[in-house]
Formats: C-alpha cells, sequence, structure tokens
C-alpha cells in the first residue's frame, strides 16, 4: 500500500488549514495601519482644493491632412484657452495612441494640457473645457479630445 498519496494530502490540508487562519489576521493588520494612517501622512494637508484636468490631443487628421504642428497648437492654447484660463496651465509634449471610431489604432505626437482651478468655479471651468474641446474637434478635424478630471490640493 502506498502511504505517499494519503500524506502528501494531509500535508496540503495542514497548509491550506494554516493560511485560511492566517490569511484573516494578516489582512486585518493591513486594514488597522490603513484605517489609523491616511495615505498622505507623510506630508503635512497643504493646499486649497482644486479641481486638476488633463486634456489630451492628438495631432493626426483623420482625414489624411497635415498633422497639427507646435506653432498651430501653440496659437490655438492662445487664442481658446489662454482667455479662460489666464491664471496658468502646462503644455507636455507627447507620443499617445488610442482606437478611433473605425476601429484602428491610431499612434500620433499628442499634447497633454493641464489646468488647475479652485473647485468654486468648476461647473464655469466645466463649461470652458467643453467649449475647448469641441474648437480643438472643429478646428482640426479631430474625433474627439481625452479629458481626464480630479480633485486635489494645491498651494501656490
Amino acid at each position: 500500500m502506498n502511504l505517499r498519496p494519503t500524506r502528501t494530502r494531509a500535508v496540503l490540508t495542514t497548509v491550506g488549514l494554516l493560511l485560511a487562519v492566517g490569511a484573516p489576521t494578516a489582512y486585518a493588520t493591513l486594514g488597522d495601519a490603513g484605517a489609523s494612517t491616511p495615505a498622505a501622512s507623510w506630508a503635512p494637508p497643504r493646499g486649497q482644493p482644486y479641481v486638476e484636468t488633463r486634456l489630451l490631443f492628438g495631432t493626426a487628421r483623420p482625414d489624411g491632412g497635415p498633422a497639427v504642428t507646435d506653432k498651430q497648437f501653440m496659437a490655438f492654447v492662445d487664442k481658446e484657452v489662454t482667455p479662460d484660463f489666464p491664471d496658468g496651465l502646462t503644455v507636455q509634449s507627447g507620443r499617445g495612441q488610442w482606437r478611433d471610431a473605425t476601429g484602428t489604432i491610431e499612434k500620433e505626437r499628442s499634447y497633454e494640457l493641464i489646468l488647475l482651478y479652485p473647485v468654486g468655479v468648476a461647473e464655469t471651468g466645466d463649461r470652458k473645457i467643453e467649449e475647448i474641446r469641441r474648437a480643438y474637434e472643429k478646428t482640426f478635424g479631430q474625433e474627439s479630445v481625452g479629458r481626464v478630471d480630479d480633485r486635489v490640493a494645491a498651494d501656490f
């Protein structure tokens, strides 16, 4: 008679029971640390409540026309963005990709525009940002302009 499968089963059962008993304790310990200590406890609270909006602008034209140039993009920012957000903004160049309406993965040079504005003017800011998105789509024949919003604390 071969006892090896029975012995293996017994070892695996014992290991399983030990894990089942120990796991809740390990997770409870992790939960206690997180509950008593906020994620950003390493730094003192600073700043005021702001909304951070990042807009993602592609430069390739779906109709095959010439890509949006740096000069054209900065002229767009000067005309369409700066008047509504005169307190400041950040523009970063990048490379991006996305799936267009036909299912094709498009890879293109892109821009990320970062705006910070007080939570108190978020409703007005939202309307202005939607106008900026539509203006870019219309001006440069784009399918869309990506948008990411987050609540942050900012201090200047």
